[in-house]
């Protein structure tokens, strides 16, 4: 059965060796994979492996707990980050590569450029990395990165994404190869790009007292900002933002419904009966409410459950999205 499994994951991990090299996101002897067994094991492309003509015999099967597997000569110079990756997160899949335009960006900017609603739905803030090595020699920042996004970029390096399997890790460095591509042909039309979509309004009241976290006080904070916010007043009578959503303390019994009519929060209730439903650890909630995460990111990426379909929440973005961005301003202790 092992067995089996074994040669279904080395098939898996060969194939999309060949796609990176297709979609020209690794060159020559660079990046690595890596996929999880089970709970002690994984399997990880070995040094100097070619990832666009991998044979299995460049597939290392790794138990993380053996102090002599972890000395083989044939693992990769990256393998302490990923054995981090799984001893920190439930994910199955990781790839490690050297995207050439995200490098370039990522080179001369500290962030992304987001262009299209792609971007800003399933990548949001991407988290940077300081990389002063040709490898990754301090892999604790790159997890702290990871708590923040499913993707992060190692400036001057590459970049280092995880999923449930490796066609979802692929997706977020794709889209992100994109979207450094819009963002350079963009350009060419334009040498200064403004994009005031998601702008913040000029003056908007900021809280300074803090709360605790899901408090009563604290949501209560955010529905006042959020019914003197003009920008979603104005988008919730455009786009006639009339629905019910609950945010939810996953483990605890906070759950707060907001009643939303033409883009006001009309009532605020405490139970998770509503068509939409979110809900997530307090970890995540914490980047979220300290502007680090997006929800829609958080949702599309597993690190929040959503109840409802996202297709249908998703025609409210742009109101939503300037919700989000007023969490930020009620500050939590």
């Amino acid at each position: 059965m092992t067995f089996g499994k074994d040669r279904q994951l080395k098939k898996e991990i060969i194939e999309t060796g060949k796609r990176l090299d297709v979609l020209r996101l690794v060159s020559g002897r660079s990046g690595n994979l890596s996929v999880r067994i089970d709970e002690k094991n994984i399997l990880v492309t070995a040094t100097q492996a070619a990832l666009g003509s991998l044979k299995e015999k460049d597939i290392l099967r790794v138990d993380l707990t053996s102090e002599g597997d972890l000395k083989n000569k044939r693992l990769t110079t990256e393998f302490p980050l990923h054995s981090l990756i799984y001893k920190n997160f439930p994910h199955q899949a990781v790839i490690h590569c050297h995207p050439v335009l995200v490098n370039a960006y990522f080179a001369v900017y500290s962030d992304i450029k987001a262009l299209t609603f792609e971007t800003k739905l399933y990548l949001g803030n991407i988290p940077v990395v300081a990389q002063d090595t040709p490898a990754v020699t301090r892999p604790e920042l790159v997890i702290e990165a990871l708590k923040e996004s499913n993707l992060a970029v190692l400036k001057n390096h590459g970049v280092v994404a995880m999923a449930g399997n490796f066609k979802d890790a692929l997706y977020l460095i794709e889209t992100l190869e994109e979207t450094v591509r819009t963002c350079a042909v963009a350009r060419l039309f334009k040498k200064e790009i403004l994009d005031d979509l998601d702008k913040e309004l000029k003056g908007a009241l900021c809280n300074e007292k803090a709360y605790d976290m899901f408090s009563k006080e604290h949501i209560q904070a955010i529905v006042d900002l959020v019914n003197k916010d003009e920008f979603i007043a104005e988008k919730g009578r455009e786009q006639d933002l009339t629905l019910q959503l609950v945010i939810k303390l996953e483990g605890h019994d906070e759950a707060y419904k907001f009643i939303f009519e033409k883009g006001k929060i009309i009532k605020l209730e405490y139970d998770d009966n509503a068509p939409f439903v979110i809900s997530a650890p307090g970890d995540v909630w914490k980047l979220i409410f300290l502007g680090k995460l997006n929800p829609f990111v958080a949702t599309t990426q597993g690190r929040m459950k959503l109840k409802g379909e996202l297709g249908k929440l998703s025609r409210w973005y742009v109101p939503f999205n300037r919700l989000f961005e007023l969490f930020k301003q009620v500050k939590i202790k």
